[in-house]
């Protein structure tokens, strides 16, 4: 591990990067061709990993090696957050994977994919999102992130097991979380899997090679990171003055979720409450407040309607067929699909797909996005941590923070403060103390975001 303390932190107009061959590979879990998919010289493997024998739980994977030289590589662990959303749909199929869904039929490559840079192994944990399963349905009652946190140490120990020349890899964990399977005023976003998971590799002294992970939209401090949307809403005209003086005046969006995690919201919150949900139009992707959205009445049909924060309106109806939307919208180059999820939920529900995958739905009868089995403590959300990404950087582990400026779930406001007071308190100097560093990388789809590091003095 690096021995010089480092970390850094990322604003991102949209999604950011990070970097992780096989030979003698398990072929019981090679992937011959994905239904649709386009020809590519890279392997792909699927799979199960048993993390506890009696009763059986089982965590689903999904391995790209990379594009290129993948022995020369890293190894990059994806983790979707949520709790319970899916790192082989979320993560692989709709933001960053080798290909995407096109009208839930065909596949398409992704000019922005990971694997050009990195092998990605995507996977679903705990058991019960996505493809991975426990035949005891009572574990699903009361999941935390101990409990996670110990099944993916599981999981990886056993799948160097079956890919031995990764196990000395430079590895990467890297997470991004969803929202919280919760409906309240609004969802919000969580990332404790990879920082805990980390440290438990760390006290553990398993012999993995982890140089560093990243977080996006993390939630590093319960109150600062869950009232920073109050800001965000406000400052981007999402809500009226009235609205927001009432979210910091009489009940803000950390008690107000804390009050309704213990099941008693009192009247005055249930009341802010209700006066921002009037005014936040569903017509606006909390993830990408400039972007489109997707309306699917219902789906297959596809109907897509510019975000109302934006001028003009573009729908796939004006085109004559689906094959002549699909073939328009990749000649748009900044253009983003904004069904791509119920494309993708679409294309991992067909029979031939899962197949393809190693795949099989176990208890519940449709592959989702985000779990509708797993029943998650929330009382984790309150669990700070900040402290262990400060505990990271002094072993040596390279710590990323990146946040969407355009997502106002855990918006960036509240990871810029928790990590600008962190780099406080370790010491560490910022590279670019006084300017911006503006980038382009195509693997952020071009888009241009900010980059500030911090290292120690000396």
């Amino acid at each position: 591990m690096a021995s010089q303390p480092w970390m850094c932190i990322g604003f991102l107009t949209s999604m950011l990067v990070l970097m992780g061959a096989v030979e003698a590979l398990p072929m019981a879990n090679k992937i011959v061709s994905l239904p649709g998919q386009p020809r590519v010289s890279f392997q792909q493997f699927a799979g199960y990993i048993d993390v506890d024998d009696h009763p059986q739980r089982s965590l689903f994977y999904y391995f790209v090696e990379a594009e290129s030289r993948p022995a020369s590589k890293p190894l990059v662990v994806w983790f979707n957050g949520g709790p319970g959303c899916s790192s082989v749909g979320e993560g692989a199929f709709v933001e960053h994977g080798p290909f995407k869904p096109s009208g839930g039929a065909t596949l398409i490559k992704n000019p922005y994919s990971w694997n050009t840079e990195a092998n990605m192994l995507y996977l679903e944990s705990p058991a019960g999102v996505g493809f991975s399963f426990a035949t005891d349905k009572s574990f699903y009652e009361n999941v935390n992130d101990d409990i996670t946190a110990r099944d993916s140490l599981t999981f990886l120990q056993r799948w160097f097991d079956k890919f031995p020349e990764y196990n000395h890899r430079d590895l990467f964990l890297v997470e991004k979380a969803m929202q919280v399977c919760f409906d309240l005023m609004k969802e919000h976003d969580r990332c404790h899997y990879v920082p805990q998971l980390a440290q438990l590799i760390i006290h553990s002294r398993v012999n993995f090679n982890l140089k560093g992970i990243a977080i996006g939209n993390p939630l590093l401090e319960f109150s600062t990171d869950i009232n920073a949307e109050d800001l965000f809403y406000w400052s981007h005209g999402l809500i009226s003055d009235a609205a927001y003086g009432l979210l910091t005046s009489v009940c803000n969006s950390s008690q107000l979720l804390r009050e309704t995690i213990a099941g008693s919201p009192s009247a005055a919150c249930s009341h802010v409450s209700t006066q921002v949900s009037q005014e936040l139009s569903s017509y606006v992707d909390k993830y990408y407040v400039t972007g489109d959205v997707c309306l699917s009445p219902p789906f297959p049909t596809k109907l897509e309607l510019l975000n109302p924060l934006r001028s003009n309106f573009r729908t796939s109806a004006f085109h004559h067929s689906r094959a002549e939307a699909g073939n328009y919208n990749q000649q748009l180059t900044d253009k983003i699909d904004a069904c791509v999820e119920e494309e993708t939920v679409t294309y991992l529900n067909r029979k031939d797909v899962q197949k393809a995958l190693h795949a099989k739905l176990v208890g519940v009868s449709n592959w989702s996005l985000c779990s509708q089995v797993l029943q998650y403590d929330m009382g984790d959300l309150e669990i700070p941590t900040i402290p262990i990404v400060g505990s990271l950087v002094k072993s040596g582990v390279r710590v990323m923070v990146y946040s969407g400026d355009q997502d106002s779930v855990v918006p960036f406001f509240g990871s810029r403060s928790l990590i600008n007071r962190l780099a406080k308190q370790l010491g560490l100097k910022s590279t670019v103390p006084t300017e911006l560093g503006l980038r382009e990388n195509r693997l952020v789809g071009g888009h241009k975001f900010m980059v500030i590091s911090y290292h120690s003095p000396s």
